[in-house]
């Protein structure tokens, strides 16, 4: 016979198991990828990684791993040498530098490579202009090289090291630095010995993110014609039209990326107990010397002006010169581009705030080892994820259509979930759920347990206490998350490129058609609206500095 007790461990029981298959289901977009991966690298092609080993991965590797490092180097010193400069040091335009420095993260790095393309290669307005001054242009640079691809992809991805070093250093202060100097150090040795190290954690996670960001990578490194992971990947399903083949380069790229990743969340970790809080907002900023005032002014300006002004220049000269291809087909990108963008938002933010509740109401290691797993995806590049979910997705596809050819014979009905909305949808999910997650979860945190307890002693409970509860107070946070990933959703290349069903041409899409058929100045309508969009999240990064500040 039940008894109260085993009726009401029952009753709380079905919810546990239901919100856990939800919070496992969930993680399916993200490790169904690596699961693939993983069968393919456990029984390898001998033939297929022989020329493998022979043709692509030597020169794919070492172009890979030169442009991680250069990239790292490069965007480390550019955001790191910035934010020190805009956080603990006086000089003309310092507070125009600390938010504009921040602009690059609206231009998509494949934006910004067409760009450099387009202005500086041989055909360029620079060299024609150099040559019809001078009469030769031999002794600029070819862009189309590592090296340009290096350039610009540290321009694009620094800001990711300038914010979190300059959020360093305005919380650890100015006040250590004085100590040091009354110790006898001089201003540049505090410097070295007293705010860099303190710094460390937050610089180094920076920079990984960079790493992860250029092995990430696709567009830019395609308009450059330099081989890496991604475009042999590209190459082995449209041109080779071998899944094996992209699945095993796939699963040596996420050997880079699991190296990266384990750095980035050990740099996470020391920076969580790295900060001195020791805010110093009424602190007197460091006087430079008159040279260095205009040092730093033009070292800041020089920065601002190749990784957003310039491009953003010549942007807008093309896309008013083309302003006659506007027909209806771009109102086709555009819709497409927002209705993928405004699904893919409402979809994520559902998940995430599913995901949040259930680790609000349901603590345990089970939740927080679910939750790790099912926003994986933020760390796997668009065209491994593009790879993994297309896979399983066409054998499900074949599974189905095999059985219901068993029911019915020859009048089945025909299944394919390849090249839907759904797997379009799908890769979005596995790539951006921890984008939305991350403000819903920091929304949640601060809605104080007193709140439910209040609630609950009002008779609200499950679902009715998030939706007449949290979900009022979540709003902006909602908001914010919603914002992210459409912004995120509208510049993504990969993913789409490869998943999206057959004429879904999106804006990214065709800015990647115009500049494989190398038409920069045909590609700039749709990269404008791109970047207008991107301005959204930037500008909400820039307030939010401007409180830190």
């Amino acid at each position: 016979m039940a008894t109260p007790a085993s009726n009401r461990y029952a009753s709380e029981r079905s919810p546990r198991i239901l919100a856990g298959g939800l919070a496992l289901a969930l993680c399916i977009p993200a490790l169904a990828p690596l699961i693939v991966i993983g069968f393919a690298a456990v029984s390898p092609d001998a033939e297929i990684w022989s020329h493998l080993a022979r043709f692509v991965l030597p020169e794919v590797a070492s172009n890979t791993l030169m442009l991680v490092i250069s990239v790292a180097v490069i965007g480390g010193m550019l955001g790191t040498s910035l934010a020190w400069l805009t956080a603990m040091c006086e000089f003309p335009g310092r507070r125009f530098f600390e938010w504009a420095l921040l602009l690059p993260l609206a231009v998509p790095a494949y934006v910004l490579a067409f760009v450099a393309v387009g202005f500086l290669d041989y055909s360029g307005p620079l060299q024609t202009a150099l040559r019809g001054t001078f009469g030769s242009s031999v002794w600029v640079p070819p862009i189309r090289s590592l090296g340009g691809a290096a350039m610009v992809l540290s321009l694009a991805t620094y800001p990711y090291v300038y914010l979190l070093a300059r959020s360093a250093f305005l919380t650890q202060g100015r006040r250590a630095l004085e100590a040091a100097q009354a110790l006898g150090y001089s201003r540049s040795q505090a410097s070295w010995k007293v705010a860099l190290p303190m710094a460390r954690p937050w610089i180094f996670a920076g920079i990984a993110l960079t790493a992860m960001e250029t092995l990430a990578d696709f567009g830019a490194v395609y308009i450059f014609n330099t081989r890496t992971f991604t475009t042999a990947i590209y190459g082995a399903w449209f041109g080779m039209r071998s899944v094996t083949t992209a699945l095993q380069l796939a699963g040596v790229l996420m050997v880079f990326v699991l190296i990266v990743f384990v750095i980035e969340r050990r740099s996470r970790a020391s920076a969580a107990f790295a900060s001195a809080r020791d805010m110093t907002r009424g602190s007197p900023r460091f006087e430079l010397s008159s040279t260095g005032r205009v040092a730093a002014a033009c070292f800041a300006g020089l920065i601002f002006a190749i990784g957003f002004a310039l491009p953003i220049v010549q942007l807008a000269i093309w896309a008013i010169e083309r302003i006659g291809d506007l027909d209806s087909r771009y109102f086709g990108f555009v819709s497409r581009s927002l209705l993928l963008a405004g699904s893919a938002a409402f979809m994520i933010v559902s998940c995430s705030v599913l995901l949040a509740y259930i680790q609000r109401r349901l603590p345990s290691r089970f939740s927080q080892a679910v939750i790790r797993l099912a926003t994986l995806g933020y760390a796997i590049p668009g065209a491994v994820l593009a790879v993994g979910v297309i896979v399983p997705i066409i054998f499900l596809s074949n599974a189905l259509q095999d059985l219901l050819r068993t029911w019915f014979g020859a009048g089945a009905p025909t299944i394919m979930f390849q090249g839907t909305l759904l797997a379009v949808l799908l890769g979005y999910l596995a790539r951006f759920l921890a984008v939305g997650f991350n403000p819903v979860e920091s929304g949640l945190q601060r809605i104080t347990k007193s709140v439910d307890e209040a609630a609950i002693s009002l008779g609200v409970t499950g679902a009715a206490l998030l939706r007449r509860v949290h979900m009022p107070l979540l709003k902006t946070s909602l908001a914010t998350a919603a914002t992210l990933v459409f912004v995120d959703v509208m510049k993504e290349m990969p993913i789409t490129l490869i998943v999206r069903p057959f004429g879904w041409d999106t804006l990214a899409v065709r800015v990647f058609e115009m500049t494989a058929e190398g038409e920069w100045e045909r590609a700039a309508l749709p990269a404008v609206a791109i970047v207008l969009v991107g301005l959204v999240p930037v500008a909400m990064l820039t307030r939010r500095g401007a409180h830190v500040a």
